[in-house]
């Protein structure tokens, strides 16, 4: 399915891309298109291609509710919120976007929320509708930035997205960690990877990297991303394809992974018509994931965004894909907190997603 959402260029597909998945974390997701009964028969993906294993033995001990917060990190931090919209920072530039979560009203005054570079606008109800506004001068479409030492570009998208979703920096930070201190190079999956952020972060840190998005925009971006840094030389396998259709062949072929990250839309399209919807196709996903864990796995991890759920759906669903594997699942929400106009004032948490991760230990 294609990966990640607000890619730049065109709006027709949503894949099973992020790119719908950001469309709907940002305002209501994009409308599938009616069609006949066979014509539909024919779009669903690779998903139905074999049965759920049957897993006996106890379930994983338990977390819950885990808070994973970040302040912001590198070039990024989250200045104020309210009023439905949050004040951000990436790099030089201070940014306004909508955020339907923050129902209380802004901390700062109004002159703070004045002074920004960019604006995003527009008819946010329609996938890729919106246009951003530049209150001071015209900025380019790109622009560097930088977080947990790999340089990257943010970007200006029609999708009210910039490259980057600052909120996994936990995860990111957790993986970077595991990495480095691992006595082996760490074979890594990332699946709906958008723009390499978390894929150049796992490379630089050792791993050997599987980067996997249905978006030839997506993975385009993350080659320039990687180019930025100067990092063409770090271990990253770019795959244009299908993630259900890639893991279900992964399997088939025996390989492993010791990290697998997965962060599917709630609903979208593949490049051939495949049709993914989130509570259908997501048990057979984690189900296969768990088949490619290296017996030495180091964890599998699961964000999920503008879902009409509690965490523990998808706590208790990773409990039941891992019973008999040992260790613990935690879940619970991220959440970015604010942080200032200084990046070190701590303020109120803007919770961004929901989250389940299954470690051994």
């Amino acid at each position: 399915m294609k990966q990640r959402e607000g890619r730049p260029g065109q709006k027709k597909t949503s894949g099973s891309s992020g790119e719908s998945r950001r469309n709907d974390r940002a305002g209501r997701p994009p409308k599938p298109v009616a069609r006949p009964a066979a014509v539909r028969e024919a779009a669903v993906p690779a998903a139905v291609e074999r049965p759920l294993m049957t897993r006996s033995g106890e379930r994983p001990v338990e977390r819950v509710p885990v808070i994973l917060e970040s302040l912001g990190a590198g070039d990024f931090h989250l200045i104020d919120s309210g009023n439905c919209e949050k004040l951000e920072q990436y790099g030089p530039y201070r940014i306004i976007r909508p955020e339907a979560q923050a129902l209380w009203r802004p901390s700062l005054p109004a002159h703070v929320w004045e002074k920004v570079d960019a604006v995003f606008t527009g008819d946010t109800d329609e996938e890729g509708s919106g246009r951003w506004r530049f209150p001071k001068d015209a900025l380019g479409e790109t622009w560097p930035l930088n977080l947990l030492g790999v340089d990257f570009l943010g970007r200006f998208t029609s999708f009210r997205h910039v490259g980057v979703f600052p909120e996994q920096i936990v995860h990111w930070s957790w993986m970077k960690e595991q990495a480095e201190k691992a006595s082996r190079p760490l074979k890594v999956l990332n699946l709906f990877g958008y723009t390499g952020v978390a894929s150049l972060v796992a490379a630089a840190a050792g791993a050997e990297v599987t980067h996997v998005d249905a978006s030839k925009k997506a993975i385009g971006w993350a080659r320039e991303n990687q180019a930025l840094g100067r990092m063409e030389k770090l271990p990253i396998r770019w795959i244009c394809e299908d993630a259900m259709k890639f893991i279900l062949r992964e399997e088939r072929r025996g390989s492993q992974y010791d990290i697998i990250l997965t962060d599917p839309p709630k609903f979208g399209r593949g490049p051939n018509g495949e049709v993914w919807h989130l509570f259908e196709h997501l048990p057979l996903m984690l189900d296969v994931c768990r088949e490619i864990l290296s017996p030495k796995a180091v964890g599998l991890v699961l964000t999920a965004y503008s879902i009409r759920a509690s965490f523990y759906s998808i706590h208790e669903l990773m409990r039941e894909t891992m019973r008999g594997a040992g260790g613990v699942v935690e879940s619970g929400e991220l959440v970015i907190r604010e942080a200032g106009t200084d990046g070190k004032t701590p303020g109120r948490a803007l919770s961004t997603s929901l989250f389940s991760r299954w470690m051994p230990k």
